[in-house]
C-alpha cells in the first residue's frame, strides 16, 4: 500500500521531476543554442516575409549601392557617408538628452520625495503634463514657443524636449529605487554619525543603483528610439539622413533596412553592457 511504502521509494515532486528531466533550472529550455535558433527563425521568417512582399510587388532590390551612404574610401582616406554621420549625431542626441534626463528625473524624485506640499505640487504637475501629452506635441512647443524666445538652437531644442520626456518617465524609477532602501539604513547611517550627503553616497545610492539599472536600461533604450522624432525638425539624425538619402535614390526598402539595423545594434549593444555592469553590481562588496 501506499501507506508502507518508503520514503526512498515516493514519487517525487512534479516539479522536481521536470528539472530532472532537463525542463527547468540548467536543462535544455534554458540552452543558448535554443535561443540562437529561435532567434534565427524569427530573423529568417522576416526576411522571407519582406523579400516575398518585395516580390510581390515588383521591387528589385540594389543592396550594391547601399555602402557607398555609409562610407567611402577616397585617396586612402575612410570618408563617412550620411548615414553614419546621421549616426554619429544620434549619438550625441542621445547621450546629451540622457545626461539631463538622469538630472531632471532624480530632482523630480527628489521634490515628490520631499516634505513640502508645494514641491510635491510642482514635480506632479510636471508628471502629469509631460506623460498624458505626445511627444511630438511637446517637441513642437519646444521649437515654436521656447526656443525662440530662448534662442536655442534645433539640436539642443530636440535635446531638451527628449530629456523633458524621459526625464518624467525616469523620476518615477529614481523614486522606486530610493523607497526601496529601508528606513533602518537611514537610521543606521545617522547613528554612525554619516550625514546627508554621505548616507546618500554610500548607503542609499549604492542599494538603488542595483534596482534601477535595468528599468534605467529600458528607458535608455526608449531615448534612443524616441530620438528619430527629432527628425520632425529637420536635425540631421540617422532618421533624417535616411529619408533624405531615399529621396535622393528611391531605395526606400535598403534604406530603411539599414536604418533600422544602425538602430538595432546602439540598443542591443547598449543592453549587452548594462547586462555585464549588472552582473558586477551583482557582486558581494
Amino acid at each position: 500500500m501506499a501507506a508502507d511504502r518508503p520514503a526512498s521509494e515516493e514519487r517525487p515532486p512534479r516539479r522536481r521531476r521536470w528539472a530532472a528531466a532537463g525542463g527547468g533550472g540548467s536543462g535544455l529550455r534554458r540552452s543558448p543554442i535554443i535561443d540562437v535558433v529561435q532567434f534565427a527563425v524569427l530573423g529568417g521568417a522576416l526576411v522571407w516575409l519582406s523579400l516575398r512582399g518585395a516580390e510581390t510587388l515588383g521591387y528589385h532590390w540594389q543592396w550594391y549601392r547601399v555602402p557607398r551612404y555609409l562610407y567611402r574610401i577616397i585617396d586612402g582616406e575612410v570618408v563617412w557617408g550620411p548615414l553614419v554621420r546621421g549616426l554619429f549625431l544620434t549619438v550625441e542626441l542621445t547621450a546629451w538628452s540622457l545626461v539631463l534626463a538622469i538630472a531632471i528625473g532624480f530632482a523630480v524624485a527628489l521634490l515628490r520625495l520631499s516634505d513640502s506640499v508645494v514641491s510635491r505640487m510642482v514635480a506632479r504637475a510636471y508628471l502629469e503634463i509631460i506623460r498624458n501629452t505626445p511627444l511630438l506635441v511637446q517637441l513642437y512647443l519646444f521649437f515654436y514657443l521656447l526656443a525662440p524666445i530662448f534662442g536655442i538652437d534645433r539640436f539642443w531644442t530636440g535635446v531638451l524636449a527628449l530629456a523633458f520626456f524621459e526625464g518624467a518617465f525616469g523620476s518615477e524609477i529614481f523614486r522606486a529605487g530610493i523607497l526601496s532602501v529601508g528606513r533602518d539604513q537611514w537610521e543606521a547611517s545617522a547613528s554612525l554619525g554619516l550625514g546627508r550627503i554621505h548616507t546618500w553616497r554610500f548607503i542609499v545610492v549604492p542599494q538603488a543603483l542595483r534596482l534601477i539599472l535595468p528599468p534605467l536600461t529600458s528607458l535608455v533604450v526608449n531615448l534612443i528610439k524616441h530620438s528619430a522624432i527629432v527628425s520632425a525638425i529637420a536635425i540631421a539624425d540617422l532618421t533624417t539622413a535616411g529619408r533624405n538619402v531615399i529621396a535622393e535614390t528611391y531605395l526606400s526598402f535598403e534604406i530603411w533596412f539599414t536604418v533600422a539595423a544602425m538602430y538595432l545594434v546602439m540598443t542591443i549593444t547598449l543592453s549587452l553592457l548594462v547586462s555585464v555592469l549588472e552582473r558586477r553590481l551583482k557582486r558581494p562588496y
